[in-house]
């Protein structure tokens, strides 16, 4: 990609073709201004393509299999230990890491911290594919996809918190779609849908805030249904929801922080100079908020420990393990990120963002599936549940990048005018 738009084959950021009048059509848009050829040789060029290919060649009959042979195929799922990885991985660690979307959201437009805007969509739409490819993970563990809407209207629980988490994340997902609608609408030559939505854009981002603040401190109560499974140290029924709200605060700006540095450097001709020039400043500011929420999750896991009168579990294997989580997820990144913003060091900041990313998957894989059942036994994954994990977030890579190269995410749209 980097030669061929060297050579001025790419990128294309206006609708119209350089100097002339002539508009470029959906298709050419879509293969980025090559011919068919160029596209495949390109894409048969990337050695990452091959990767991809051979992960879809093994995974995707497996995934088949599932729906075909039933969820025992792959898992060993079972009344003692109900979480598998398509919920452990797949919801309970892709939700907290898709929080970037609302907390940009209201930095930008609520809080009008318009200096943030240059990767305000690429936090919106990290979003909306978390939660999107979560309810994809959450529908290949539940299977029959098409009852979905028994749940959600027929089969009522409104009692239940896995009702309130299902409809919220539903009505979010919706709300993110509609916050990247006007990228949608640039790349499409739409300026009347674009100026529809960005004059409810306020309203949206409201409804975003609300629907994914209850959410992720939801996921965390869903857990007050099997009291005394998981681990005392990772279960506190006053303040689990709390915990996982907080932590979904430096997950969500900390997995931007991830994804915007592998942005810079896989697809650089795609980032127009407004998103690499300021991406270094943008970073210790996420870096800023994501320290605060460090220290705020720090304080109550502590209180946490302390109400529940828990602290002799730390004396045994399971409290070292509990402590080496929070050294390595928590306090080793409060300290290294209070060192890279102090010394404006952007670089340790992105490596403390990746810990972080790191520590938060092992809380939530903690709580879910190690730590479940912790006086019983472990259960180790099916080889194919593995397989299949691995098969859809390699999916979700390849809509990540798909939309990267065409949307106006990283880069702004030039209108005509500007031309």
């Amino acid at each position: 990609m980097r030669t061929l738009a060297a050579n001025g084959k790419t990128p294309i950021n206006t609708l119209e073709k350089g100097d002339s009048k002539l508009m470029w059509t959906v298709k050419e848009k879509l293969l980025l201004g090559m011919t068919t050829q160029e596209y495949m040789a390109q894409a048969v060029r990337n050695p990452f393509n091959w990767l991809l290919a051979v992960i879809f060649a093994v995974g995707l009959p497996i995934i088949i299999g599932r729906f075909a042979f039933g969820l025992g195929y792959v898992t060993h799922s079972s009344y003692d230990y109900p979480w598998g990885l398509f919920l452990g991985w797949g919801l309970f660690v892709m939700v907290p890491l898709s929080a970037s979307g609302f907390m940009l959201g209201t930095t930008v437009e609520v809080f009008g911290r318009k200096d943030f805007k240059p990767i305000e969509r690429l936090a919106l739409l990290n979003g909306l594919l978390g939660y999107f490819f979560a309810v994809v993970f959450l529908q290949v563990d539940l299977g029959q996809p098409w009852r979905l809407i028994y749940p959600m209207f027929v089969s009522l629980g409104p009692a239940a918190v896995l009702f309130l988490v299902a409809w919220h994340v539903a009505t979010y997902l919706s709300v993110q779609v509609a916050e990247l609608v006007p990228a949608f609408a640039e790349w499409m030559g739409m300026p009347k849908l674009k100026k529809f939505i960005k004059s409810m854009i306020i309203g949206l981002t409201i409804a975003g805030i609300i629907l994914s603040t209850l959410h992720q401190g939801a996921l965390g109560a869903l857990f007050t249904y099997a009291p005394g499974k998981v681990h005392p140290l990772w279960f506190s029924a006053p303040f689990l929801w709390f915990h996982f709200f907080t932590s979904s605060i430096f997950a969500g700006l900390c997995m931007l922080i991830v994804v915007s540095t592998i942005c810079k450097k896989s697809m650089a001709w795609r980032c127009d100079a407004n998103f690499t020039d300021n991406l270094d400043r943008l970073t210790l500011g996420l870096a800023k908020g994501a320290t605060l929420a460090l220290i705020t999750y720090l304080v109550i896991k502590i209180i946490a420990v302390a109400h529940d009168s828990d602290w002799h579990y730390l004396a045994t294997g399971w409290g070292q393990w509990f402590m080496l989580e929070m050294l390595i997820g928590v306090i080793l990144p409060i300290i290294l990120f209070t060192y890279s913003i102090r010394n404006n060091l952007a670089g340790l900041a992105r490596f403390t963002a990746l810990i972080t990313v790191l520590g938060i998957a092992l809380n939530r894989l903690n709580t879910a599936l190690i730590t479940f059942n912790w006086k019983l036994y472990q259960e180790i994954p099916h080889w194919r549940e593995v397989v299949i994990v691995i098969t859809i977030y390699a999916l979700y890579i390849v809509t990540y990048r798909f939309i990267l190269y065409r949307l106006p995410i990283l880069y702004s749209w030039k209108e005509s005018k500007d031309v």
